[in-house]
């Protein structure tokens, strides 16, 4: 058994304030579909998941490719930097509006190398943001916690970066970042956003809003349900923007960690609530104890229901799809969503609540890829079927794809 944590959300379809402006989607969306590489990333189809939940499909947002970087947060600290530097050179006098490619190109090298850009992480944002720095000619400091593992470390240090560990988790690492720019005159690139800090934070989200649109390009009809992940809500917000923008009917599932669930926590305070302590889950990059205010401007009145879902279902879900006749590299936060649908669709309260049948088309997505190899490795290793040919996420289902595969 599985128990998880699912609430209703009482302010449903509030009115609320304008969180991403449509102008600024534009600019983003056009900057980030220039960059060089730049292609959609898959939306797989999961008909064992539907068949075996009674459903009408199942789809995956597939991000493990996303520039390399393997998650979807190459959308947003990327984007973030260049618009960082682009007003640090109008401020300096060096260049009125410089786009990303005259950054890229080392046009005004001279200047952007004596710009610090930093930010507090998990992983995937510090990676993205480290990964901007270089592109762009800015030096980069990333601030992190004793527990985000030392693969990720290295890759945020492969593309140039300084990482610094501070004491404390991920929100203490955020402090930390904050508290030295404001002593060394960086520049916070952060992903989550605070009173008096909103203008970058605002720009990341609307980087992420990318991958939501393509995912409703990619499918065939609207979908009626839509699982995301939590962390501090900048994914789950910019998620929201996009279904409604195209007046999706959409019900927004808004998917956390039971140890690090500060949006569930929110919502049933009514009012933006921190969760203390160490925050430890397997889900590293949704180990965040502390909403994102812009976040929860947008997830207060737009989310249908909060679901808080247990560790002991991370691994199956990844071997699940690691295992599929079509495998899909899914790490520990990406799995998340598809995690929190078949608990919720196996529970008999929870799927009613949901309004989850069978005519649901439900929209996830699979937020990072394989981001700690090793770690990634260990988890899928575990057999993906028992000898009786049931998956470890479905249980025994003779629609399952994959009896008997045996990992390469």
């Amino acid at each position: 058994m599985h128990p998880f944590r699912i609430l209703a959300n009482s302010r449903h379809g509030v009115p609320g304030v304008v969180v991403l402006p449509e102008g600024g989607w534009r600019r983003a969306r056009a900057a980030i579909t220039a960059w060089p590489g730049y292609a959609p990333t898959p939306l797989r189809a999961l008909p064992e998941v539907a068949a075996a939940l009674r459903m009408d499909s199942v789809w995956l947002k597939d991000e493990s490719g996303r520039f390399g970087l393997g998650s979807f947060k190459a959308l947003g600290g990327a984007y973030a930097v260049a618009g960082v530097l682009t007003r640090e050179l109008a401020r300096m006098g060096v260049a009125n509006a410089a786009t990303a490619a005259e950054l890229e190109s080392g046009r005004h090298a001279a200047a952007t190398s004596g710009i610090t850009v930093t930010c507090a992480t998990d992983g995937n944002h510090g990676r993205s943001v480290a990964w901007g720095a270089r592109r762009f000619g800015a030096r980069c400091v990333i601030f992190v916690h004793p527990g985000v593992t030392a693969g990720r470390r290295a890759a945020m240090e492969a593309f140039g970066a300084e990482v610094r560990e501070v004491p404390g988790n991920y929100d203490d690492s955020v402090r930390a970042a904050d508290a030295t720019a404001r002593k060394s005159g960086w520049h916070v690139v952060s992903d989550t956003s605070w009173p008096g800090y909103t203008e970058v934070p605002r720009e990341v989200m609307q980087g992420y809003r990318l991958m939501a649109e393509e995912a409703q390009d990619a499918m065939p009809a609207p979908p009626t349900h839509v699982f995301i992940q939590g962390g501090v809500g900048g994914v789950a917000a910019a998620v929201s923007v996009a279904l409604r923008a195209r007046r999706a009917e959409a019900r927004l599932v808004v998917v956390e960690p039971e140890r690090a669930a500060c949006l569930l926590a929110s919502a049933e305070a009514g009012a933006v609530t921190n969760v203390p302590g160490d925050l430890d889950t397997v889900m590293a990059g949704l180990a965040c104890g502390e909403p994102s205010l812009l976040a929860w401007q947008e997830l207060e009145r737009a989310t249908f229901a909060f679901m808080a879902v247990p560790d002991s279902v991370v691994s199956p879900a990844m071997r699940h799809l690691a295992w599929r006749e079509e495998p899909v590299v899914s790490g520990e936060s990406g799995v998340a969503g598809l995690a929190a649908l078949v608990l919720a669709a196996r529970d008999g309260a929870a799927r009613t609540a949901l309004g989850l049948n069978d005519a649901s088309r439900v929209l996830l997505f699979s937020t990072e890829g394989s981001t700690d190899e090793g770690l990634y490795r260990s988890v899928i290793s575990a057999p993906a079927v028992d000898i009786k040919g049931a998956s470890p996420l479905l249980g025994a289902d003779p629609l399952h794809p994959v009896q008997g595969k045996r990992l390469v």
